[in-house]
This record gives structure tokens, sequence and C-alpha cells, in this order.
């Protein structure tokens, strides 16, 4: 067994880079217009609605019109958890920090730290980002969030993409996830602790944040098998985390043997 301590070169060099295929010249100039415009199509005149969020509850309050944009809170102006005479709707196990990054993205189309597009370099970087290897926009700021119950820190992007889920909030998925990608310095029991989190918190059904996950830990795969803290993991398992890595190991392994066999035929 690996007597090591978790040292700071524990770390991930960086997130997954999305390929050019996958995010298309369309759809950046699409998500720069959303950052520009709040996704707001409606005067802001509808009855402001109180909202209760936690277990030590913090008080929001938003417009009805606004909150509307998600399919979650159309139901829930309807359903058990709204006071119709006193326009309040308590959301006990919602995270206050989290609940503020999607109240924000309601209004503004974004959440801190922005998602921006530097003209010089073509390319999407995190507002504030610390750059300071030179990976232009890259860097660990506002990355992480403690959430209740959780037992540590998680990489905040995540948690929004799972609560976005819940709330019906597709293009908030999408820009959660690009964000994500754009985060760097992330130490390895941060980024397993948070592919647990996104295993626990989204269907099966939707594989985007999961396959992020499996190819950071592949593409960081020297890192990760020297790590004490991913050892331990593996060991104690519970996740499915564990199983989908395997077949993505095994498949990436099965690519390079096609790629060699192609060149001068050969098994493996």
């Amino acid at each position: 067994m690996f007597k090591r301590s978790f040292h700071s070169k524990d770390r991930a060099s960086k997130a997954v880079k999305p390929s050019k295929r996958s995010f298309s010249d369309r759809q950046k100039l699409k998500l720069q217009q959303n950052l520009d415009s709040p996704p707001v199509g409606v005067p802001l005149t509808s009855p402001i609605i109180t909202l209760v969020v936690g277990r030590e509850p913090r008080i929001f309050a938003a417009h009805e019109d606004v909150l509307s944009l998600s399919p979650f809170f159309t139901a829930a102006l309807k359903g058990q958890f709204y006071e119709s005479s006193a326009k309040r709707v308590a959301l006990p196990d919602e995270d206050p920090q989290i609940f503020s990054c999607i109240l924000e993205y309601l209004y503004k189309g974004d959440y801190y730290p922005r998602l921006l597009f530097n003209k010089r370099r073509a390319s999407f970087e995190l507002e504030d980002a610390q750059d300071l290897q030179n990976f232009g926009g890259r860097g660990s700021v506002e990355s992480t969030v403690d959430i209740p119950g959780v037992g540590g820190a998680l990489l905040k992007d995540t948690v929004v993409y799972c609560v976005a889920d819940k709330y019906g909030l597709d293009e908030l998925k999408r820009l959660a996830l690009r964000k994500q990608g754009l985060q760097s310095g992330i130490t390895v029991d941060v980024i397993l602790r948070s592919a647990r989190y996104a295993y626990e918190n989204t269907p099966d059904s939707d594989s985007k944040l999961r396959a992020h996950y499996l190819a950071l830990i592949i593409r960081s795969r020297k890192t990760f098998k020297r790590s004490g803290t991913m050892q331990m993991e593996m060991e104690i398992g519970g996740s499915k985390l564990f199983f989908d890595l395997f077949v993505a190991m095994c498949n990436h392994v099965d690519d390079i043997v096609d790629i060699g066999n192609n060149r001068s035929p050969k098994t493996i």
C-alpha cells in the first residue's frame, strides 16, 4: 500500500480541454451572445417571490417571471413549497451559495467568475483568473465550495451543473461544464470528491459531466496513479465512477492498440 502524504504536486495540471469539434464557432458565438444579454426577456414587473433557502435559512428575493424561466420553479410556485398568501417558497435542501449562483444566472446570464471571450486570443477565459502559467484565462479563481454533509470542498461548477439539471436549465449546464474546463491546479482529493458528487446527483442518462471526469483522470493518470488518495478511494469503492473509469481506460488502450495494428499488425 502506498504510504504517501498528499502534497501540492498531487494536482491535475489542467482540466480536460473540449475538442474543437464539440464546441464549434457557431456555438461560441451563441454562448457569447447569451453572456452579453441576460436571459430575461420580459420587463421585470411581475410579483416578487421570497425564497427561504437552506437548513440555516437565508432569504432571497426574485421576480416571479425570472424564476419561471426554470421548469422547477414554475412547478414550485404551484406546489407544496409555495405559500401563496406570503408569496414565499421554502427550499430547505438547497445550498445558499449555489442558489446565489443560480439566481445570478437567471438575471444576468452568468455567475461569478464570469466566462469572458478574449478577442485577442480568440478563446474563452474566466474573469479574474490567475494566469500564472500563461494558460489564457485558466486558473482556480472561486473554484470550490463547501457543501454541508459532503466531507470537503467540491468544484463549484460541478455543483452548479447538478442543480441546473434539477432546475431544468440546460444552457446553465453547458455553461458550468465549459467553465469547469478552464479551471486548473485542482487537487486530486477535490477532483475525486467532486466526481463522486457528480455521479450521485446526475441521472445515468446525463453523461456529459461524468465523461468530463473520466477524461480528466485518464489525461492526468500519472498524477492519479501515484496518489494515495486515489488508491484509498478505489479501495473504498461504492461508486459507479470506478467501473466507468475502468471501461474508459480499456477503450483508451483499445484505441492505442488499433492505431498500432494499423501501422504494423499485432495483438495485445
